[in-house]
């Protein structure tokens, strides 16, 4: 069988770890702390390990089910490397939390519609206590507004928080997910969506495991 023809994600992921290797490495692990040796820089995104190799960038995680180093996805890989090889020298965090409607500097043209997240929150009513859980399982910690409420650490230094709210016969269910203020400061406007579609399905990917586990 001949080889299958390569995606255009996988494409720009791959061009993606190419380009990583013109960054200055040493940078990026005073910067944001992170584990290395000779071979592999280490991160963290949404509780899951990732290494770069350092003379390919090829970035893999290790799969449990396979028993092997998998390529990280093209949002996986887009969200790491646009926060090692983009963020401003002066990031840091404002400690606020707003919707991506609010950012600073967002025009409004440019501004998410108010049911990006219509699908995916119909698809979570009526299992707020799977949401819970999987919240838990990627180290998230309660917060206080909405039926499932948490802030889950997308990176370990920079939080998210995930609001949700179940529909009934009159209201259609709300998911919600807050930046920190600042969070244009370390990644492009365009890369929080790479950011926001992983974190979800890594959601799906836990809550999938509990059912498998448990058989419900």
């Amino acid at each position: 069988m001949g080889r299958t023809a390569e995606s255009n994600y996988e494409i720009t992921r791959n061009a993606m770890e190419k380009k990583f290797l013109e960054y200055d490495q040493q940078d990026m692990i005073d910067k944001f702390h992170l584990k290395y040796d000779p071979q592999y820089l280490y991160i963290q995104l949404a509780g899951r390990e990732y290494r770069i190799h350092r003379l390919t960038g090829r970035t893999e995680y290790f799969s449990g089910k396979e028993q092997a180093y998998l390529h990280g996805d093209f949002n996986a890989v887009m969200t790491i490397f646009d926060i090692l090889c983009y963020s401003r020298p002066e990031a840091a965090l404002a400690g606020k939390f707003v919707s991506l409607n609010h950012l600073k500097g967002l025009t409004v043209a440019s501004a998410p519609g108010p049911d990006m997240f219509a699908r995916e929150a119909e698809a979570w009513n009526g299992k707020c206590e799977k949401l819970q859980t999987a919240c838990e399982r990627l180290a998230g910690t309660p917060e206080k507004i909405g039926d499932v409420s948490y802030k889950i650490f997308l990176f370990p230094f920079l939080p998210v928080i995930l609001q949700f709210w179940e529909g009934d016969e009159e209201f259609a269910p709300v998911l919600k997910l807050l930046w920190d203020e600042n969070i244009l400061d370390y990644m492009h406007f365009e890369t929080t969506f790479y950011a926001t579609s992983y974190l979800l399905e890594r959601l799906r990917e836990e809550t999938a495991d509990l059912e498998k586990q448990t058989g419900k």
